[in-house]
């Protein structure tokens, strides 16, 4: 068997989010002045990788011509899989409630057992906009390989580090750091030091991108120049492999006679990057009045409505709350979003107790939610005087516009918090007709 892997530590990286990006493991393995020459260099194979329309306009348009040892044409045809059963597509099977929904954390495989990125992901919700996860693993993908071609992948670790060996290079991912695998990129999961866990979000709709700054100006939320995105690394190793692929919902296998991360060289737009949320750059808590979620926004997907996003991704980093005579926390609200959160680190500000790193919580269209009873309490009494430095934390929250329905396994697990809307149960009543 013959096995030539190029890969080097440490892992070096290309930056600027949506870039043109042009990186080779071999030196001319590039194409000069087209795309498709009648013979590629070191008889390579040129293969396009689109991830948008042909047609879409060149800012949006997302498209990598690849220079691979084989073209993805060789396999041979799929059969439907086991794999990834706990990983759904289609939501609304069960009927959800409006309730306020919170989970502790997804438990760790146990020692005797080996699970590894695809079987260790369990779906918590979804819609038709995208489809969110959790995962839990203690082995890294062995012999097998995968591919999504219902969506992009954005991942977000709480606990242990990911190796993400992709067609395009590999990204090595921590927590409080995210990365997006595009819609049909192949890759490999492997563990770095031990067992993970942590969050995907499957994205249905528009490729993510960076919001408009609008009024904020050039300078605020994340950096373009932070996203980091993988050089060139190839694999050339003969064997039997599995190539899992999800398509239409459902898991299929191919066998592979060769690692599909053989590409030598590649040039383009649609390609796997990385981002540390520790870089963030928060944006205005100053004045008065809690701003509302948006402001901490990282990536979208916008709809066909204008102002509309099928996905928001936003981050609360640390930061400093420095609003007078304000209620600090997020105030209650009702929100015609549905908000799915998770924590990675810390503690988050508008729950004292109960939200826990790697737990997660579901608050649904026109659910009333906010701070509990204690978070409420200590805030109306705080000296808004003096900034209030919210730090060592990391949250997030996938947003949708519409309902996130959960699933079976969500509503069932042991780890949901059937208590948790006693949260709530000991806000007072305050008002007095008399005094005001």
């Amino acid at each position: 068997m013959e096995n030539t892997v190029s890969t080097s530590a440490p892992l070096h990286y290309q930056s600027g989010f949506g870039n043109e990006f042009a990186t080779e493991a071999l030196p001319g393995a590039l194409p000069v002045g087209r795309n498709s020459p009648q013979k590629a260099p070191y008889g390579l194979y040129a293969e396009q990788l689109s991830g948008t329309a042909f047609t879409a306009p060149r800012h949006l348009n997302r498209r990598s011509w690849l220079y691979r040892i084989r073209p993805t044409a060789i396999q041979h045809p799929f059969e439907s899989s086991t794999a990834g059963a706990r990983w759904l597509s289609r939501f609304g099977d069960v009927p959800t409630p409006p309730d306020p929904m919170r989970w502790n954390p997804l438990p760790m495989p146990a020692a005797d057992s080996a699970v590894d990125f695809i079987d260790g992901m369990v779906s918590m919700g979804g819609n038709a906009g995208c489809g969110i996860h959790l995962y839990a693993a203690n082995q890294s993908m062995k012999g097998r390989y995968f591919y999504d071609a219902d969506g992009e992948l954005l991942i977000v670790p709480q606990q242990g580090h990911l190796e993400l060996a992709t067609e395009l290079g590999t990204l090595h991912v921590e927590p409080q750091e995210i990365a997006v695998i595009p819609r049909g990129v192949r890759f490999q999961v492997r563990l770095q030091g031990g067992a993970a866990r942590g969050y995907v979000c499957e994205n249905f709709g528009a490729s993510l991108r960076l919001p408009d700054l609008g009024v904020i100006g050039s300078n605020g939320l994340a950096h373009p120049r932070d996203f980091l995105y993988p050089v060139a690394a190839y694999e050339d190793v003969e064997g039997d492999f599995e190539l899992l692929a999800k398509f239409d919902g459902r898991f299929w296998s191919s066998r592979l006679g060769h690692s599909p991360l053989d590409v030598v060289a590649w040039h383009g737009t649609h390609a796997p990057y990385k981002y540390d949320l520790r870089r963030f750059n928060v944006t205005g808590f100053i004045s008065h009045d809690h701003p509302d979620p948006s402001i901490n926004l990282v990536l979208h997907a916008p709809s066909s409505v204008p102002g509309v996003d099928s996905l928001d991704f936003v981050a609360f980093a640390p930061r400093v709350l420095a609003m007078q005579d304000t209620f600090r926390p997020p105030w209650f609200h009702r929100n015609i979003a549905g908000e799915f959160m998770g924590l990675i680190h810390g503690v988050y500000d508008a729950k004292a107790e109960g939200f826990l790193p790697g737990g997660a919580s579901l608050h649904n269209t026109m659910t009333g939610h906010g701070p509990d009873a204690d978070t409420f309490e200590k805030a109306s009494a705080a000296d808004t005087t003096r900034a209030d430095v919210i730090a060592d934390t990391m949250a997030f929250m996938f947003e949708t516009p519409v309902i996130i329905h959960a699933t079976r396994h969500a509503l069932e697990s042991p780890q949901r918090q059937r208590q948790y809307h006693q949260a709530w149960l000991g806000l007072k009543k305050h008002f007095n007709p008399h005094q005001r």
